[in-house]
């Protein structure tokens, strides 16, 4: 009994000193960050082309090496992975005749500057030698006339160093602007060493898509952080945080798993708001009005930069500071106001997202993309409008 209540007696002092510690840290400040932004003509310019690859969206970006969260040295490959994607001409102010949009395609770059040499575009071409999407859906869910808009991606270092995209299944539904549905979550995975245009990948059908009760769909892979050591993390905890965006209040949710683990379903968590359950079902909104395509970046203070479009399609560049990779999150920071790109009314701004292997120290390169509701037709008299823009996010101290 006296071992006992020893015991006792020294659990209940340290859970003591624990509580009385917790109560005298200083609150993490989620709304103010002392910071400049201006736009990055560099970057701007890179992207504008007017043969092979002169249109896309999407535009995540992987670093290779698996070294997440700082900035690429000069030789470092990246990987660029856009979603819809125009290939072809432009001549005399317009799109010659034979281009073609894709469903998506890549680029590598090497280093971290916009160095046209340094950057090689890819797709893949289908039997009559024309342009055809990087990825094609080729699961068991698939239907016959479904294909891919590109989440975020990563380099597993704990998986020889295999290369993991999410990719969410997408079917038209009709010919309007927005008239097309995501009905699947799916991973694809490039073996290392591997070259565009990916022949020997392989996809899984995921878990990782879900509905609510009041029928909005939600779906896994928005944004990823790899909170781990070798990924560059600097206060890793070992897992891999994977970002969901669900319903028309573009709410946020948090998944983790430890990276060996990351094919393995079973083994993945959600965060409900409290605890790390395994019931994807209970599940939390950790925060909203983001947009479907998002980051997550560590600050140098220790706190965190979730980087998106406000409430998905806004003129307006958003970020919130959370204390954790899973928050709490503080209000939306404005970053930045597009409406001088949007030369006509038909032209709309989204998916924002910051870039860390390509920024300086102290600095977010954002990227937010351009596009229009009437394609076709503004783009023959823009023809390129469709590309990413890009601004700098300077961080005082």
């Amino acid at each position: 009994m006296k071992k006992f209540a020893v015991i006792t007696l020294m659990y209940c002092i340290v859970a003591n000193l624990q509580s009385n510690a917790q109560t005298n840290q200083k609150p993490v400040n989620l709304t103010d960050l002392n910071f400049t932004v201006e736009a990055a003509p560099d970057w701007n310019n890179f992207l504008k082309r007017d043969n092979g690859w002169f249109g896309g969206d999407g535009i995540y970006t992987i670093p290779l090496n698996g070294i997440e969260n700082k900035q690429a040295k000069p030789n470092d490959p990246i990987l660029f992975i856009f979603s819809d994607s125009m290939i072809g001409k432009i001549e005399n102010g317009t799109m010659a005749d034979g281009y073609k949009m894709i469903h998506n395609s890549v680029a590598l770059l090497k280093g971290n500057k916009p160095v046209e040499q340094n950057m090689r575009y890819s797709w893949d071409t289908d039997k009559k030698d024309a342009a055809e999407s990087t990825f094609i859906p080729h699961t068991p869910q698939t239907d016959s006339t479904d294909y891919y808009w590109l989440g975020d991606g990563f380099v597993n270092q704990e998986l020889g160093n295999t290369v993991y995209i999410f990719g969410y299944r997408v079917r038209n539904v009709s010919s309007g602007a927005f008239g097309f549905k995501e009905v699947g979550n799916t991973l694809i995975k490039i073996p290392t060493g591997a070259q565009p245009p990916y022949h020997d990948l392989q996809q899984m059908d995921t878990p990782f898509y879900l509905t609510d009760k009041n029928g909005d769909i939600g779906s896994f892979g928005a944004g990823i952080y790899v909170n781990t050591k070798k990924a560059g993390a600097p206060a890793p905890d070992g897992y891999v945080y994977v970002y969901g965006v669900r319903g028309i209040g573009k709410n946020v949710m948090v998944a983790r798993v430890l990276p060996k683990d990351f094919e393995q379903f079973d083994k993945w968590t959600f965060y409900d708001g409290a605890n790390w359950v395994k019931d994807m079902g209970k599940v939390a909104d950790v925060t909203d009005n983001v947009s479907n395509e998002l980051s997550l970046t560590a600050l140098p203070d220790g706190r965190y930069a979730m980087i998106f479009q406000v409430g998905g399609m806004s003129t307006n560049v958003g970020m919130r500071i959370g204390a954790t990779p899973y928050g709490p999150f503080g209000p939306v920071i404005k970053v930045w106001d597009c409406k001088p790109d949007l030369e006509e009314k038909t032209f709309l701004v989204y998916n924002a997202k910051a870039h860390p292997s390509l920024s300086a120290p102290g600095e977010l390169l954002i990227s937010y993309n351009i596009n229009s509701l009437e394609f076709i037709a503004d783009l023959k008299k823009h023809p390129n409008l469709y590309r990413p823009r890009f601004i700098r996010l300077k961080i005082k101290k």
